[in-house]
């Protein structure tokens, strides 16, 4: 007899996450600078690829935000399964929140599927160093306060990482940069705080599901590093850039058809034999 195969556990829970957004779009003061500045950035970045689209969608767990800046976009949860009819739309946005996906690529192939010939899939998420220094402390003040570490910080992916992504959905000029934001904050319950009204706090699937003590919260304020009193809190924008495949779009040449030498075009930019380089010194 063989083992039976098992599904690995979600990363997310996403009644939980649910619950989280559902609270910070509910509150006083909704922490959202970071979906304005991604909300700026894609709309500089459609602006430079200089052509109209028509039927777009987003994809975001923040419906009302979006559909207030993009009123004629179909606005989608971004649950594991999209609500995007294949071939429907010609620009497809994935608004800050891959990061909590179960199956980052499938939600990739998904978005693809939804683009017409030639349409653009963008995408914002969280990555890199994206909170490492509360991770740190959170991790540090939880090994003092009860001898143990559990799932606090969701697991940031790396751009070298998320960028190969886009060609296994099917992405064609595929395209990851990153925007390092750097928010300083009075103290580690400030920055706290913001996470709530953004609705980024834990909501892992692996999380522990009593109550966490307060002592543990107040020794990781207590090792938070600070300047001047200060702190300073990390957030990695990672932005995803892929083409649905058109004959139109330029192509790779194919390998063996150069029709000069490599060594023959270095060969342009040597010096003349006699030229010699000349310089002063002091």
């Amino acid at each position: 007899m063989t083992a039976a195969m098992t599904q690995p556990p979600p990363l997310s829970d996403r009644t939980a996450l649910q619950r989280k957004r559902s609270r910070a779009s509910a509150g006083r003061t909704p922490a959202m600078f970071l979906h304005e500045l991604v909300a700026d950035e894609c709309q500089q970045r459609l602006n430079e690829v200089n052509k109209p689209f028509k039927n777009p969608a987003i994809v975001t767990g923040f419906p009302d935000f979006w559909r207030g800046l993009w009123p004629n976009a179909k606005i989608v949860a971004d649950g594991d399964l999209l609500d995007l009819a294949p071939g429907a739309h010609d620009l497809v946005i994935h608004a800050l929140a891959l990061h909590w996906a179960n199956d980052p690529i499938g939600q990739m192939v998904q978005c693809r599927r939804a683009l017409c010939a030639d349409g653009l899939f963008l995408a914002a998420m969280f990555g890199g160093q994206t909170l490492s220094t509360l991770r740190t402390s959170l991790a540090e003040a939880e090994v003092a306060v009860s001898g143990g570490l559990s799932p606090r910080v969701l697991p940031m992916a790396e751009i070298r990482d998320l960028g190969g992504l886009l060609g296994r959905a099917g992405l064609a000029m595929p395209v990851a940069d990153a925007l390092p934001m750097r928010v300083s904050y009075a103290n580690p319950w400030a920055l706290m705080h913001d996470l709530r009204a953004m609705g980024e706090t834990n909501a892992l699937s692996a999380r522990l599901r009593t109550p966490t003590k307060r002592a543990l919260f107040n020794k990781a304020a207590a090792l938070y590093p600070h300047d001047g009193g200060r702190i300073t809190a990390e957030f990695d924008l990672i932005f995803l850039t892929g083409w649905c495949p058109d004959d139109s779009q330029p192509k790779p040449l194919r390998p063996g058809s150069a029709t000069i030498h490599l060594s023959e075009a270095l060969r342009a930019f040597e010096p003349p034999p006699n030229q010699t380089k000349t310089g002063q010194t002091d």
